[in-house]
């Protein structure tokens, strides 16, 4: 590696950044991170967003990761700068986004003497991230930035921190970059071993009732068209994790939908009477399992991830693969047999079993019932915009109710149509997130999806929709509660609502503050042209504000702890007002 010309520490991060492809970044200044600031300048093929709060700026970052594939920078100062950036960190660990932080430090001469705005950052955001880095020379920073870069996007993908002090930004070296790619340690297996290729191969041509689990893996790995061609080869039935929704279009007919805590009540029925889950790329959290002792009693699984450290993590498996979901489904394909007939008739069974269940979720569902009154229903809200866009939109959703019903009355065709904060449950996720989403895919029509709530978290980045001129369709689903907890509530907690009743600004004058045009819903015959009129706008955000009916629940329910299939199911004939739910 040949010596470079001579230029600062400040100078480097801003090349380092170049080097990777990144053509923009999230942040907010102050004193600590000034330095790099102060030479953004000198590399003018990089834009700056400025955001409101470093959360934002991270859940930018995150939106922007997993719209394009890339990383999503962020920079920020030190101290409260830096801490602001652990709950967008978790969520980017938690859900495998690519996110890199750069954050500025004191000067090493002062580390250690509680000096004004110091922090353990890298103590801080190790558990959040997949490394943190403390840049003490200069002389390393070209070398950590490389690596840092290459390895947010590297195997799983995760967040990396990489804080840098004053003193290091201000010093100048003549360090070289790299001259060959960064080798990171424990790759996963490029090719399937005969033995593990045949167990594999075994459990799956023995199957009389399977299941494949298909998690977010399938989209980090590309792997929807060799999903797609392994359960056709197999007629088995999918059933999807909420950051796996989109891998398989939703329409098809072996999928079951959405598993787990809210999940269908055929995919959740179909995975306790199975004898083999194949799970794809996802980790088996509380949230799909219920109670761990009774899940898929009767099943054997097989289970493919690219982290090792998640293979017989929460369940037991017979056979454990380490590697890329896409080649190592490819590997299966070609050697995995069609139906013979016997196969073919016990599929068939199987899926006229599954089609029953079904039948009894659909007659439960609420949308296929005449309501009682006028009262705007959340989940009529979210069908009226798949069926008003035709599910050609991409949706970010903050967390709670409204999720959920985004998730069970929005089927997805396409992969990377669903944007949400899955393992933390990020509430205020939605609006920054989407605002980064529209960023690294403008061509693509961007909804951000969030309750009254999660809104109130983030809002202030309405500024930065309008600082940017983001074109963004901006919903928000008012209920008057922290519409999830006081289900919870409901349910487990003798209807006492404490703490749950939310009070909250006017939001189409907020908007309207901000310059922003806004509307609001309250009746059903309104949903339609105001869909229409938000599809229609140009030229910068607009937001909706939908009023809903207070008092609905999310069904079906798998209590916290419970079996999969021990569903709180909708009752009959309406859920309004407190109705008694009904276990099942």
């Amino acid at each position: 590696m040949s010596r470079q010309a001579r230029r600062s520490g400040a100078d480097i991060v801003w090349e380092g950044l170049s080097r990777h492809g990144v053509d923009r970044v999230f942040g907010y200044p102050g004193g600590a991170i000034l330095p790099t600031y102060d030479a953004l300048d000198r590399h003018p093929g990089i834009h700056h967003v400025l955001c409101r709060h470093e959360q934002g700026a991270t859940h930018m970052a995150d939106g922007y990761a997993r719209a394009s594939g890339r990383p999503g920078v962020v920079l920020a100062t030190s101290g409260p700068g830096a801490t602001n950036l652990v709950t967008g960190l978790g969520t980017a660990m938690m859900d495998s986004s690519p996110v890199v932080c750069i954050t500025g430090q004191v000067p090493t001469t002062a580390m250690g003497g509680d000096a004004f705005q110091e922090c353990d950052t890298t103590g801080v955001a190790a558990p959040v991230t997949k490394h943190a880095y403390l840049v003490r020379e200069v002389d390393d920073l070209p070398l950590v930035l490389d690596e840092a870069l290459t390895l947010a996007v590297s195997g799983r993908p995760g967040p990396v921190l990489v804080d840098i002090p004053k003193d290091v930004q201000n010093a100048c070296t003549e360090a070289p970059w790299p001259d060959t790619p960064v080798r990171l340690p424990g790759s996963p297996q490029a090719e399937l071993d005969p033995d593990t290729l045949k167990a594999a191969l075994d459990l799956i041509e023995s199957a009389r009732r399977p299941v494949i689990l298909a998690g977010h893996g399938i989209l980090l790995s590309g792997a929807s068209d060799e999903l797609l061609a392994f359960a056709e080869r197999r007629s088995i039935p999918v059933a999807l994790t909420l950051l796996g929704k989109g891998c398989l279009p939703e329409a098809h007919p072996l999928c079951l939908g959405m598993m787990g805590m809210h999940g269908t009540a055929p995919a959740n029925r179909a995975i306790q009477e199975a004898d083999l889950l194949l799970a794809f790329g996802m980790r088996f959290d509380d949230r799909v399992t219920g109670n761990l002792a009774t899940y898929a009693p009767s099943a054997r699984k097989l289970h493919i991830d690219i982290d090792a450290a998640e293979i017989g993590k929460n369940v037991a498996v017979d056979v454990g693969i380490v590697g890329d979901l896409r080649p190592v489904l490819s590997s299966l394909l070609e050697h995995l047999a069609p139906l013979n007939d016997a196969a073919a008739d016990a599929a068939g069974e199987w899926r006229d079993e599954i089609a029953s269940w079904t039948r009894d979720a659909d007659e439960r569902d609420v949308l296929r019932r005449p309501q009682i009154d006028d009262s705007l229903l959340a989940a009529e809200v979210i069908d009226a915009l798949f069926r008003h866009t035709g599910g050609d939109v991409i949706n970010v959703t903050d967390v709670g109710q409204h999720q959920m019903w985004e998730a069970q009355y929005y089927p997805h065709s396409r992969p990377g149509t669903l944007v949400t904060s899955g393992g933390m449950g990020t509430m205020g996720f939605a609006l920054p997130a989407a605002l980064g989403v529209k960023m690294a895919r403008p061509d693509e029509e961007v909804w951000a999806i969030a309750g009254d709530g999660g809104f109130q978290m983030t809002q202030a980045e309405l500024a930065t929709a309008v600082q940017e001129g983001i074109e963004l369709k901006v919903t928000v689903i008012n209920n008057g509660y922290l519409g999830m907890v006081r289900q919870w509530q409901e349910f487990f907690y003798d209807r006492r609502y404490l703490a749950t009743p939310v009070l909250s600004p006017d939001f189409c004058r907020l908007a309207e503050a901000y310059g922003i045009p806004a509307l609001r819903v309250s009746r059903r015959e309104d949903l339609g042209p105001a869909i229409d009129r938000l599809r229609a706008h140009r030229g910068g955000p607009i937001l909706a504000e939908f009023v809903v009916e207070q008092h609905d629940a999310v069904y079906p329910m798998v209590p916290a702890g419970a079996d999969l299939d021990a569903m709180i199911r909708r009752p009959h004939p309406d859920p309004r007002p407190n109705p008694e739910p009904v276990r099942v």
